[in-house]
């Protein structure tokens, strides 16, 4: 099924945790992504402050710090609020709304199996996870998607799985609600109103898909209807779900959009996380980097000046096959292969490269910290416009489980 819904933009949904500084793990692995996306879709980034109790509910001040600092970051960063919709999770409960009515109809088992459910209990044992709001979390993030009929969802590929949950979770859905009274009827009628030529050319896409399994008679069916210029969105809808042989798509099925592994490294070679204290910090101290990255680890076997090294098995390396051009790189292999260079030596363009990067990144932290009340409208106006989008798809939801009273 389309992950698109005729008469909706291509919308693109992603958040991240507040759970502490965002550092260059998060602007290599998330945020230069969203920047790129943001000129390509109608894209919703949210704080994701449920998501965070779900293993920080012993330590919410972590989140209530981490919230403001990181939308500074994101807005330093690049991400632009005229250009992308920013909010807060916990200010659109509607978020919370759609996770109780798709908990009605979601299959406990389908919680269970989800990776990285049993992969971060075992990870974190430190924590104790064994609650409701762990087990449901993946549910909350298809929530999150649904709400807003996303299209595309940023992951990579480990968190495939949750998107397909949502998927499972719209088809479901869909199979369960979009039954509407005298469906196909209605679908019918909808289909006349195409016109003759036009009617004709559906239904014979729409045979040779469901008799013969036609996925180019399919693919050229879903394109004649976002030609159609006659016909309400509602019976586009039915028209979609009635290609399929299901019901009026009410929740579209979102698609992965897999974004490259980030490759920025932590300074001791391992992936930079908090959790392994290897991190530097988008607002740290030009300083504080130039400290942090000058005694970062090397080869162990340069013990001296003149011992020769192998740079695959330096974490400094890895930094430069993130700043370096290919001149720096040769240099460097050559000079530590040879111990025609030192350490301190190999680590001076990353340095520089490190510092360059977050300059312009800092200073636009600096200006927004010093106007707090604009970062608070940014994030105002982002929420009434999400608040309202997920209240249309609620209305709908609503209605097809029978809670649209009047």
């Amino acid at each position: 099924m389309s992950a698109v819904l005729p008469g909706l933009p291509a919308r693109v949904l992603s958040g991240m945790r507040p759970t502490g500084r965002l550092h260059l793990g998060h602007y290599h692995g998330v945020l230069r992504n969203w920047v790129r996306l943001q000129s390509e879709y109608d894209c919703f980034f949210f704080v994701a402050d449920w998501h965070a109790l779900t293993t920080h509910y012993e330590t919410p001040q972590v989140i209530e710090e981490s919230v403001w600092d990181m939308v500074i970051d994101w807005l330093a960063s690049g991400v632009d609020p005229s250009a992308a919709t920013l909010f807060i999770q916990s200010r659109v409960p509607q978020h919370a709304e759609l996770h109780t009515l798709l908990s009605m109809i979601t299959p406990l088992p389908w919680l269970e199996r989800v990776p990285t459910y049993k992969d971060q209990q075992a990870q974190l044992k430190d924590k104790d996870l064994g609650t409701y709001g762990f087990l449901g979390y993946p549910l909350l993030q298809s929530a999150d998607i649904l709400i807003y009929r996303a299209s595309f969802v940023p992951v990579g590929e480990d968190q495939v799985p949750h998107v397909e949950l949502t998927r499972e979770v719209a088809r479901r859905f869909n199979h369960l609600y979009g039954r509407e009274p005298g469906y196909e009827e209605r679908a019918e009628e909808a289909v006349q109103k195409m016109g003759k030529k036009n009617a004709k050319l559906y239904r014979e896409l729409r045979e040779a898909y469901l008799e013969r399994g036609d996925h180019d008679a399919l693919d050229r069916a879903r394109a004649l209807l976002d030609q159609q210029k006659n016909i309400t969105i509602g019976d586009k809808e039915r028209l979609f779900g009635f290609l399929e042989g299901g019901g009026k798509m009410i929740l579209p099925e979102p698609e992965p959009l897999l974004t490259p592994s980030a490759k920025m490294p932590g300074l001791d070679g391992r992936k930079m996380s908090k959790s392994y204290d290897n991190v530097i910090s988008l607002r740290d101290a030009p300083a504080d980097v130039e400290k942090k990255l000058k005694t970062m680890p090397t080869d162990p076997a340069r013990v001296r000046r003149t011992d020769p090294g192998d740079p695959d098995k330096c974490p400094v390396w890895q930094f430069h096959l993130v700043y370096s051009d290919d001149k720096t790189k040769a240099w460097v292999r050559e000079g530590c292969t040879t111990a025609g260079i030192g350490c301190l030596e190999c680590k001076q363009p990353v340095v520089n490269a490190v510092l360059e990067e977050l300059r312009p990144i800092q200073a636009r932290a600096a200006e927004y910290g010093r106007d707090p009340a604009t970062v608070r409208n940014i994030i105002a106006d982002g929420t009434r416009r999400a608040r309202d989008i997920a209240e249309e798809t609620l209305v709908e939801v609503r209605n097809s489980m029978g809670l649209g009273y009047a």
